[in-house]
């Protein structure tokens, strides 16, 4: 049986932890895909889940986000906001006719609802997203006329938007050049360092060297976690 636990005040055995899990497993049409995961992700510091294609990585962060059921375990969001979640930029198709703005702009759907008028201070959050991420000369381009680093960067300005302390991330730097790879991972050690816990699933060893915390995941099971040496040395990386 799954247990998710609600947003809530920290307990005393919780401090420094953001999220935890225990005995999580999660699949898709009765085939198992994460196998008694336990594990937690320590507050305002950035994790890398780690390993090879089909270990588990997207369903785990899809299960910490909300967007997929876990079929048994526990999940406990300590404090904070609900999270926000960034997918691959593969999976947001090119057909859909959004502009970079209105794309941004539906990070706010959760405070507002879908389609519903944004309010002054909605935009504001909006154009500070944008700036951020530097894609205010981009908002009136359609998504799908982007570059790989303006689509990533337009879809974490998305996640930026909700304005959640809990950011995840899956694979956001995968088939983008060395200076867009290194503008994401400026760009997550200064929201680290602005308050916002980050768990990204990576093959980025840079990106992974550059954790606190990484999770080895290989076919669904936690098989190492800890620095990113430990963790990446000790687990024979890369796979």
């Amino acid at each position: 049986m799954f247990n998710k636990h609600p947003v809530g005040p920290s307990d005393g055995d919780d401090d420094g932890v953001r999220v935890r899990f225990t005995g999580l497993e999660a699949g898709y049409s009765g085939t198992p895909v994460l196998r008694q995961l336990t594990a937690d992700i320590p507050a305002l510091t950035m994790t890398a889940l780690v390993g090879p294609n089909g270990s588990g990585k997207s369903t785990l962060l899809g299960v910490l986000a909300g967007v997929i059921t876990a079929t048994a375990g526990q999940l406990r969001h300590i404090g904070g906001r609900p999270p926000a979640f960034v997918p691959q930029r593969t999976t947001v198709g090119d057909e859909l006719p959004l502009t970079v703005r209105q794309t941004v702009e539906m990070g706010r759907w959760q405070e507002r609802g879908p389609w519903r008028r944004l309010t002054r201070h909605d935009r504001n959050v909006v154009d500070a997203a944008m700036e951020r991420l530097a894609v205010s000369d981009l908002a009136g381009r359609q998504l799908g006329e982007l570059s790989g680093g303006q689509r990533q960067r337009a879809l974490m300005a998305q996640g930026i938007a909700q304005g959640s302390d809990l950011l995840l991330l899956d694979e956001p730097t995968t088939g983008l050049d060395p200076e867009a790879r290194a503008g994401i991972a400026a760009l997550l050690t200064e929201l680290v360092a602005d308050g916002t816990t980050v768990v990204q699933a990576t093959h980025d060893l840079e990106a992974a060297r550059a954790a606190h915390t990484c999770l080895l995941l290989r076919e669904g099971r936690l098989t190492a976690r800890g620095t990113p040496d430990e963790v990446l040395d000790a687990g024979g990386v890369p796979w």
